[in-house]
């Protein structure tokens, strides 16, 4: 097994770079997703790493070994497709030990190989189906175990579930999550899906244009977005555009005007006054009747939804502006129509450059 590390990274398809010097550290034995939406790069990055893209610039290493100029099949990848790539002319049994034919691996150690990883991602009762004979579940499981059946040094994952139902979906995750820990084996996921990035990774890299927007754990990017973009992602976030009344340090709490009303929020990075924004958490704000409270705004309830496990709340402000309140159960005394206050948290509300 290995890292994976990424030396000022420049790719592109023609004469304007898809991937713009980026630089990118991926742990050995980690699961690290690629995050962002259509048209950011993550898919260029994925296929530059597996060496189907040659580099324009830039050097990529898996451990000590430098595999920049290395052809694909010399890189001892495994790959899972989006839409699974199993040979439809095949058995299951038979599409798990092609890669492992492949290298001439005896056929004794096949057996077993294939075995162990369909018993693992639990088909070893399929293993003499044919392709067009399972659920798209059970052909990505077959993909899966096919990959990690050569043991790569490296597993690459484009998408891997998008084209699974809902339900699907999550068993398929839960059985990527617990495989790629039992191996233990360095993961690279690209996906479009926010909730499928935080369910499953160790360390998230969300793209923008190319750019890393922000990389860290999955909490890091919920809970400590470094720009309005990565919040807007990255769950349902409001973000209000403020002023700030004077420059603040990283990690000090600054003071922020709001509906004429001076808020505090915690800010990440050094800002300067002026023009910034605010972004908070539906779960984070509190929503209560109407009153002169610390931190805290007046605003009128727009629409309420009791949904079981949560309230959803969409209030406005007195200039028109809407904010979306989550709250935990039910919460007795506020309908639509009433007057209320919403109050900020300052250790959970951000301010950002704008």
């Amino acid at each position: 097994m290995a890292g994976i590390r990424i030396d000022n990274l420049v790719v592109g398809y023609g004469a304007e770079p898809v991937i713009s010097d980026l630089s990118l550290d991926i742990a050995d034995g980690s699961l690290f997703t690629l995050l962002g939406p259509s048209g950011c790069g993550k898919t260029t990055l994925l296929r530059t790493i597996a060496g189907f893209i040659p580099v324009r610039a830039g050097k990529l290493f898996f451990g000590d070994r430098d595999v920049t100029d290395l052809p694909a099949y010399r890189r001892d990848i495994g790959m899972v497709f989006q839409d699974y790539a199993l040979f439809p002319d095949k058995s299951v049994y038979d599409n798990v030990a092609y890669g492992l034919r492949a290298r001439n691996v005896p056929e004794a150690t096949i057996k077993t190989t294939v075995g162990e990883y369909l018993e693992r991602v639990g088909l070893s009762a399929f293993a003499q189906r044919m392709p067009a004979a399972l659920s798209g579940g059970q052909r990505q499981r077959v993909a899966l175990a096919r990959a990690l059946a050569i043991k790569p040094t490296v597993l690459l994952m484009d998408e891997p579930l998008s084209n699974l139902d809902a339900k699907l979906r999550v068993q398929v995750r839960e059985t990527i999550a617990d495989l790629q820990r039992q191996v233990g084996i360095t993961t690279v996921l690209v996906t479009h899906d926010q909730e499928e990035a935080l369910a499953l990774s160790d360390r998230i890299g969300l793209l923008r244009l190319g750019k890393l927007e922000q990389v860290g754990g999955p909490e890091d990017l919920y809970a400590r977005p470094v720009s309005a973009y990565v919040a807007d992602f990255v769950g349902a976030a409001n973000t209000l555009n403020v002023e700030l009344s004077a420059p603040t340090t990283a990690g000090a709490l600054a003071h922020v005007a709001l509906e004429g009303a001076n808020l505090q929020a915690f800010a990440p990075a050094a800002l300067p006054a002026g023009k910034a924004v605010l972004i908070a958490r539906g779960e984070t704000l509190k929503l209560g009747p109407a009153a002169n409270d610390a931190n805290s705004i007046p605003c009128t309830v727009r629409r309420r939804q009791y949904l079981g496990g949560r309230t959803s709340f969409r209030v406005a402000t007195a200039s028109g502006r809407e904010i979306l309140v989550e709250a935990h159960g039910a919460v007795p005394g506020l309908a639509a129509g009433d007057a209320a206050a919403l109050r900020f948290d300052p250790a959970q509300t951000l301010v950002v450059a704008s």
